[in-house]
């Protein structure tokens, strides 16, 4: 008997008893290899002793004290660490306890500074079909997953949406990468202008689609003309970086490897490896500047904002993945994974595509390979290969109605950073028996 809301209030979940580097061990021994961090997220694995230590010394210290009344050193120094390493013109950040109160944070100022500048009308947000955001009702809006959406509907607020970059899916035979990418962002100019300029806040996106698509990367020039596109509108442009952000893709953030820096930027998940929840909100000095000169105070707050103990574990694991080259381990083991999948898969007919960058990989199941065709929903495919890959002690991150909210199924993958090759090899071993068995089934 339990009284706990559960996720799948049907299953029957093992007890997690204990961590041990990438496995968790659950009450009776059995252990599974964390292959997706469980959403992205135990980035050092489930037991660092200098970041439990880090906990530790500062719940000896202060737990918790309320931000109204007082500031504290391991916020002061995330916020300098961070600000030091982020993309150019983010000096201002906002800490929260995850990814959809860091995106709903971005909403909100983006829509208070442009109250504060004088232009009232801009209240519009643009996102991508195929997103996700956050489960909040703002950021819930926001994503363009339309499952998710269905039941809630009446209590959200109405968000353009505009085609995912989605190569595998929506480049044509006849174009190039590039050729592809310029034309699937000239889609947000459509936008801006149908909305009219005047009337848009934002535009929000993820700089590799995490959960939706299952790692599905900006192509080359596709976010320099998003860039540019917001540039000549006047339109603020916000990177959701809570899943692909953080070291996952093989550098501190996504998008420093498209060369775009952003207006306002959200992380949450791989910032504190999921020792204490935390997320954070990054803002260009243009944004609060604005605020500050203004009404000289923003118009939000969460209970938790800077909990002490929360960026002391973030701090500590920031510090980690810096002094221990940990992203050349990302960047390395990144590329033998996504090799040793290709050895494998890249032939199999049920395979489709397997994309992605660093620690953070997407396969894409068929039921045809010529004709991209996808399995039927109704056969679920994406849980059965959860549960069987469960089964066999492996988690992974499974999903269904990849191409629009309904059709297609994938798997992704997100490993701690801390693997080794022995474990690479474990991934792709157990993936194959999974498929084997679950694809006979279907």
């Amino acid at each position: 008997m339990t009284h706990i809301i559960h996720r799948q209030p049907s299953a029957d979940y093992p007890v997690v008893a204990k961590g041990d580097g990438v496995y968790l061990i659950d009450s009776t021994g059995k252990r599974y290899l964390d292959a997706c961090g469980g959403a992205a997220v135990s980035c050092l694995g489930h037991s660092d002793d200098d970041i439990r230590k880090a906990i530790a010394s500062q719940v000896n210290k202060i737990a918790y004290a309320h931000s109204s009344f007082f500031t504290n050193e391991p916020m002061e120094k995330l916020a300098d660490y961070l600000v030091e390493k982020s993309p150019t013109g983010l000096d201002w950040v906002y800490f929260v306890s995850g990814g959809s109160e860091a995106v709903e944070t971005a909403l909100k100022i983006a829509r208070q500074y442009f109250v504060e500048s004088g232009q009232p009308k801009r209240s519009k947000i643009i996102s991508r079909r195929q997103s996700y955001h956050g489960n909040t009702l703002g950021t819930l809006a926001a994503g363009g997953n339309a499952l998710r959406q269905e039941h809630f509907k009446p209590l959200l607020i109405n968000v353009e949406h505009i085609a995912p970059c989605y190569a595998y899916r929506y480049q044509k035979e006849d174009e190039t990468e590039e050729e592809y990418g310029l034309r699937a962002a000239n889609e947000l100019d459509v936008a801006i202008r149908k909305l009219g300029s005047e009337n848009v806040a934002a535009f929000i996106a993820e700089p590799v689609v995490g959960s939706t698509i299952g790692a599905a990367p900006a192509v080359k020039g596709y976010l320099k003309r998003i860039r540019e596109i917001c540039d000549y509108h006047g339109v603020l442009l916000i990177f959701d970086e809570v899943m692909c952000g953080m070291g996952r893709t093989g550098t501190l953030f996504a998008c420093e490897q498209d060369g775009v820096a952003p207006d306002i930027l959200t992380i949450a998940k791989a910032l504190g490896a999921g020792y204490q929840p935390i997320g954070a909100t990054l803002v260009s000095d243009k944004i609060y500047s604005q605020i500050l000169n203004g009404s000289g105070f923003f118009q939000h707050g969460h209970t938790y904002v800077g909990h002490a103990t929360a960026c002391a574990a973030a701090l500590a694991v920031q510090y980690k993945i810096r002094d221990n080259n940990i992203l050349e381990n990302v960047q390395k083991m990144g590329a033998l994974l996504k090799e040793k999948l290709v050895e494998r898969f890249g032939n199999h007919p049920n395979v489709g595509n397997i994309r992605g960058r660093g620690l953070f990989i997407g396969l894409e199941f068929v039921a045809d390979k010529k004709t991209k065709k996808p399995f039927d929903p109704s056969l679920k495919l994406n849980k059965l290969i959860k549960k069987e890959a469960f089964e066999r002690g492996l988690m992974c991150y499974c999903m269904g109605g990849t191409i629009d909210g309904k059709n297609g199924d994938h798997l992704l993958l997100a490993p701690p950073y801390i693997i080794n090759e022995k474990h690479v090899f474990e991934i792709v071993d157990k993936i194959d028996e999974v498929i084997s068995a679950v694809i006979k089934k279907a």
